[in-house]
């Protein structure tokens, strides 16, 4: 099921037909916690991007890096082509929803199968996501009951008619809306479902962070997602910031190998270390009321 490797070096392989890049701990003498990522549909679009631009330093976890479908070893007959096709034909109805939904849809049997492969801890994973698979993670929690333990998101798409409208600014691509789409819309925006994200129990704890200069998620909407959760939550278990110097795509084109650091995403890493470190690591139960909110 996996590569031949070591549990000192990455490993790849594929659980429940989905490509994987694994970071183990740097001891993997006893079980760890995971914390499993999705990439996005800009840099970085790989695993392997994925796993060397957020690398959680410092994280004594099992890193699982996931391919979306679509992309990389999955990407269908006609390869990019295609893809460009269909982001052509229809980018909401034959692209970006049904990437989103079938990512979302895979991450329960791929969590399970990931630990029956690996020596993970039996407490609840992590999720992590940047762009479109920070909004597989939010649909995941917003319908199923995976357990998770926490999530942090970089760069969200919170609700896709704002990439729509991005693209249109600086493509010149006008989207025709239709019954569907509005409907495909209204089922992965975020803050308009924010209730029924907040009705999770036990509640997650959820990191959002926005780059300070995405033009296509503005970081206004990662504060409309915050404080439309906020009266459901405890302090410590919601927090936006905001970075400095990062921008919706977390590194050049093409994407598919790891982008330099920057001060955006050397910082963007930390917070998220941070948190998985504070929710996953250091107490792998509820925080009580009195602890202090995670960086």
């Amino acid at each position: 099921m996996v590569a031949h490797s070591t549990l000192a070096e990455p490993l790849t392989g594929t659980v429940a037909g989905v490509p994987y890049l694994a970071v183990p701990p740097p001891d993997t003498a006893q079980p760890a916690p995971m914390v499993v990522g999705l990439h996005a549909f800009e840099p970085p679009r790989s695993e392997a991007a994925l796993a060397g631009t957020l690398p959680l330093l410092g994280l004594s976890a099992w890193k699982f890096h996931l391919g979306l479908p679509l992309f990389g070893h999955r990407l269908p007959e006609g390869g990019v082509p295609e893809v460009n096709r269909l982001g052509q034909e229809d980018y909401l109805l034959r692209l970006y929803g049904p990437v989103v939904e079938q990512a979302a849809a895979e991450l329960p049997r791929v969590i399970d199968e990931l630990r029956r492969s690996f020596p993970v801890s039996a407490a609840p994973p992590g999720l992590m996501g940047v762009g479109a698979g920070g909004a597989a993670v939010l649909l995941a929690l917003t319908e199923s009951d995976l357990p998770v333990g926490a999530v942090g998101l970089v760069n969200p798409v919170i609700d896709p008619a704002q990439v729509l409208a991005a693209r249109e600014r600086h493509l010149g691509i006008t989207y025709t809306w239709s019954e569907q789409s509005r409907r495909i819309a209204a089922c992965l925006d975020f803050t308009e479902r924010a209730e029924e994200l907040a009705s999770r129990r036990p509640r997650t704890p959820l990191l959002i962070i926005s780059g300070e200069h995405d033009e296509i998620i503005r970081p206004g909407h990662g504060r409309l997602l915050h404080d439309a959760l906020a009266s459901r939550h405890r302090p410590h278990t919601l927090r936006h910031i905001v970075v400095p110097d990062l921008a919706h795509a977390l590194g050049p084109e093409p994407g598919l190998d790891p982008a330099p650091p920057t001060p955006g995403t050397v910082l963007a890493d930390r917070a998220l270390a941070e948190w998985f470190h504070t929710h996953l690591v250091a107490d792998g139960q509820p925080e009580p009321a009195s602890a202090a909110p995670a960086p």
